[in-house]
């Protein structure tokens, strides 16, 4: 119905931000570099997709965190796409590092934010933090602003889209969360702390500014479909180079 049909063209935004994203960022020498890409079974959660990528930082790191690792440094990241539901786990490559870990959950619901128990019935732990992100009116890093993706100021050509004034999630219909369940852990005494909530705002500000610029990109994916190579998943490829994502119409493809 309507719910599948919004929640596949969130699908196709967010492959077509990440590819862009990624693209732009390996331009600068950062990025992310796909290591293994392929379909997977799982009893549980069927059929998905597998994608190991490294993920460069170097630049990305505070200087009290670039004094303590090396020059080419990255963090390896594991994902398993069954979506709507899909597990992303990352670990440092350095051996001479702590333990370091993320653990990310990712559901979509058609609501607005009220489901408490999306990840399960078990009750909070007391350090769990509910954040709630608003696309079009939480601030984001000065450095990561452009006016033509501010939600606020956009409105989609394609789509007539767009100008999401304060207020706008109790006024929008249809509309769609994406929850994300993400667990930081770095046991090290003295910096366990500043790390674990760095990496959680570093989280953040990269769901918010991927979210802007799906939604403000959306006349460059829109009425497009994923590939399918002819086996049994399709391919959904997520590279640092643009030329990784297949998405396509009926005349063009994105190669």
């Amino acid at each position: 119905g309507l719910w599948k049909r919004y929640r596949s063209s969130y699908r196709i935004g967010q492959l077509y931000m990440i590819s862009k994203h990624s693209h732009e960022q390996s331009e600068r020498g950062e990025g992310v570099e796909v290591v293994q890409n392929e379909p997977y079974d799982d009893p549980e959660h069927g059929s998905g997709q597998f994608t190991e990528k490294r993920i460069y930082l170097n630049n990305k790191l505070p200087s009290w965190a670039r004094a303590v690792v090396p020059k080419i440094f990255y963090v390896t990241e594991k994902a398993w796409n069954y979506y709507p539901y899909t597990i992303t786990g990352n670990n440092t490559f350095c051996s001479f590092l702590p333990k370091f870990s993320i653990h990310i959950e990712s559901k979509y619901e058609d609501n607005k934010g009220s489901n408490d128990n999306i990840f399960g019935s078990e009750p909070r732990e007391e350090e769990t933090e509910v954040c709630f992100v608003d696309i079009a009116c939480d601030e984001i890093p000065e450095r990561h602003y452009k006016e033509s993706e501010d939600l606020r100021y956009f409105k989609s050509k394609k789509t007539d889209r767009g100008n999401l004034q304060e207020g706008w999630i109790n006024t929008q219909d249809p509309i769609m969360c994406s929850y994300k369940l993400v667990t930081v852990k770095f046991e090290v005494w003295g910096l366990q702390t500043r790390v674990e909530q760095f990496v959680h705002k570093v989280i953040r500000d990269v769901l918010l500014l991927g979210h802007r610029q799906a939604f403000a990109w959306v006349d460059e994916w829109i009425g497009k479909f994923i590939k399918d190579d002819g086996q049994k998943n399709k391919k959904v490829l997520i590279g640092f180079r643009f030329n990784h994502l297949e998405i396509c119409n009926e005349t063009e493809c994105i190669n």
